[in-house]
This record gives structure tokens, sequence and C-alpha cells, in this order.
């Protein structure tokens, strides 16, 4: 005969702590954790951190990082690049989440994807890992938006855009957890300016996201929380980031949060004409300390794809690599930061050759996403 089976005793359990709360929870499969995730804040707050994810069987290669590439004439089939298996996939949208063809993909994080729908003047924000998707108005009409950014955050995510083509000038945050834009005025900050960089996102690194301008060249930072745009380089800002000499173009990029480290590359030369690339990693006090170049022939091929004109060269982390792309071009430059050596990423076979211009190159980590 079985001994009579003990209830778990809520005062004991209870006082559980968190940390091995969590181990306990991490050796669920991924589909409990899914379920879990209605039961309480706590568990819900699980599936987007990363520290927790990587832990748990959802660091395997159902919940994989991947690099998405994306162009205007496939709407809704995507070239996935799996770097922890060196090939490439292909991503069918699930029916849940089939798009009109005039959907355009705008951003990504963490895997989260934001399209915009222009024929219903809205946004589209679709988490792959829940086959979820959330319709989004634009905050005003009619709306001519720019340097567009989706950001992943703890309780879900934040988009940020630039609606500069307008006197006074605004900046637009919406936030999922109350489902609601903020507007914020940026008259007499230089916008018309800042909104040249239309390729590159707005890269966020401790609570702000950062922008390169064109020249003069120079970093401007915009607080999520509180609407203010600032000028690091301001004499009375503690952290000066002031830019390396002779440079002729430059991206800022953030380690996805694993370090909370700010990199910054750039051509060096002189009239415009970059005859090097190189690596800089912010240190303490602004000053930007040289990490690495680009090897010589590297650094040819990849000035000869986007023929000198920078405007067309934006940068992504992903899983401990640097990626530089160019916007005409389907081709990936990356630094593997541990091992310091600069690679060339496989082409994409099932990319037509007649597709010349328009892709966009997206960080994808579906195992980390934020809520709809």
């Amino acid at each position: 005969m079985f001994p009579k089976r003990r209830e778990m005793d809520p005062a004991i359990w209870s006082r559980l702590p968190e940390d091995l709360l969590d181990h306990v929870l991490s050796f669920l499969p991924p589909k409990m954790l899914l379920k879990l995730r209605s039961t309480c804040k706590h568990f819900n707050s699980l599936l987007f951190s990363p520290s927790f994810l990587s832990k748990t069987k959802c660091s395997s290669s159902a919940f994989s990082c991947f690099i998405l590439l994306s162009h205007p004439q496939c709407y809704d089939q995507y070239p996935l690049y799996d770097s922890t298996h060196g090939t490439w996939r292909r991503l069918s949208l699930p029916y849940s989440l089939l798009l009109p063809s005039a959907a355009t993909l705008l951003s990504s994080s963490k895997g989260l994807l934001c399209f915009s729908l222009p024929s219903s003047s809205s946004f589209l924000v679709c988490n792959l890992v829940t086959l979820s998707s959330r319709t989004i108005d634009f905050p005003t009409y009619p709306f001519d938006f720019e340097l567009l950014t989706l950001v992943s955050t703890p309780s879900g995510y934040k988009i940020f855009m630039l609606f500069a083509k307008s006197f006074p000038n605004y900046a637009f945050v919406y936030d999922s957890t109350d489902q609601s834009w903020s507007k914020f005025d940026i008259d007499g900050f230089p916008s018309m300016i800042l909104s040249q960089s239309s390729h590159q996102e707005g890269v966020f690194y401790k609570g702000s996201l950062y922008f390169t301008t064109p020249e003069p060249f120079s970093i401007v930072r915009f607080d999520l929380e509180n609407g203010i745009w600032e000028t690091p380089n301001d004499a009375n800002d503690h952290m000066t980031m002031m830019l390396p000499h002779e440079l002729t173009f430059f991206r800022l990029v953030n380690d996805g949060e694993e370090s909370n480290k700010l990199y910054l590359i750039g051509g060096v030369g002189r009239n415009g004409i970059s005859t090097t690339m190189k690596l800089w990693e912010l240190g303490c006090g602004g000053n930007w300390i040289e990490v690495e170049r680009v090897p010589e022939m590297m650094c040819r091929k990849f000035m000869s794809v986007c023929y000198h004109n920078y405007d067309h060269v934006y940068c992504f982390w992903h899983q401990g690599m640097i990626c530089v792309c160019c916007y005409t071009w389907p081709e990936i430059l990356y630094y593997n930061v541990a091992r310091r050596t600069w690679h060339w990423l496989p082409s994409c076979p099932s990319l037509p050759h007649k597709w010349s211009c328009g892709f966009s190159l997206n960080y994808l980590a579906a195992g980390a996403s934020g809520s709809n």
C-alpha cells in the first residue's frame, strides 16, 4: 500500500528564493513555459529575460537566433541565416500572421517584427514565439515617419519614430504596456539633418536611442522615458563621446545587452573617400578605443559594393558578431568579437540575382521576444 501523498505546504513554497524557483522552471519545455506565462507577472517576464532563456530548453534550435533578410519583392517568405549551423533557411509566416502584399518590414527586435500597412494607415507587430500580432494605428494622419526603431523591453516593447516633415517637429513613442502613443516636441533640434540617415535605426544603450548624423558628424540620443534629445559631446555631459579623427562615415552598434557595450565602426580617409575601416569600443569617460581594423582586401570589396555611398551602410549585432551591411548588396561582412577575426557570411542561394537593391537584414532572436 502506497503512503498518502502529502500536499505542498504553501507557507514553505511561497518563500522559495526567486533564483531557485527560476532554476526549477528552467527545466520545463518551451510549450509549458508559454502556458505558464498567463499565471503571474513573474512567469511572464521570464520569457523575455535573455539570462533565463539561455539556461532553459528554449536555447535549443527551436528558439535559435537568426539573421533575417527581407526584400520588397518578397513579402511572405524571408530567408534566414542560422549562425549556429552556418546554413540559410526560409521562413514562411504562419497563416495567422499572413500579410497583405503592400506590407513592408521596418524593424525587428528579439523575435518581434514590425511591418507598415500603408493601406490601413497602421503598423503590424508580429510575435513569432506566440504566433500573435497586434495592429497599431498611426498616431496622426497623414503620417510620414522616419527612423522607426522597435525596442524590446522586459514587459513588452516600444516603437520610436521621427515625424520631421512638419512644423513643429515631433517624435512619437508607442508603449505596448498601455497601448498608447506619446508625442514629444523636438522643435529646435536639428531633426532634418538627423532624418537623412534613413537606413540606420537607433541603437538602444542605457535607456536611450543613439543616432549618428551626416556631416558634420556627431552623435545624438533620445531618452525614451522623458522624450528629451541630447548631444553627448556637449561640454557639460559626463560622457563626451568625442569622435575619432578623419571619419568618412560611422555607425553605432550595441552588443545586445550581453555586457552593455557600445561599438563604433567607420571609414577613415580624406575628401569623403574611405581608405580603411576601423572598429572602436566606448571606454570610460566616453573615449573611443580602437579595437580592430578591417583587412585591406575585405575593405576594398566592401567599398566597391557600396560605391562609396555610405548612406547605404548599416550595422547590427548578432550573437557575438558585429555585422556590417549595405542596402544595395545582400552579403554581410562581420566581426567575431570573441575570436577578433573578420569574415564574409555565405550568400543566400535562393536569392534571385536580378534583385540588385532594397535588401534589409535584421537580427531575429526568436527566444527572447517581447509580448504582444
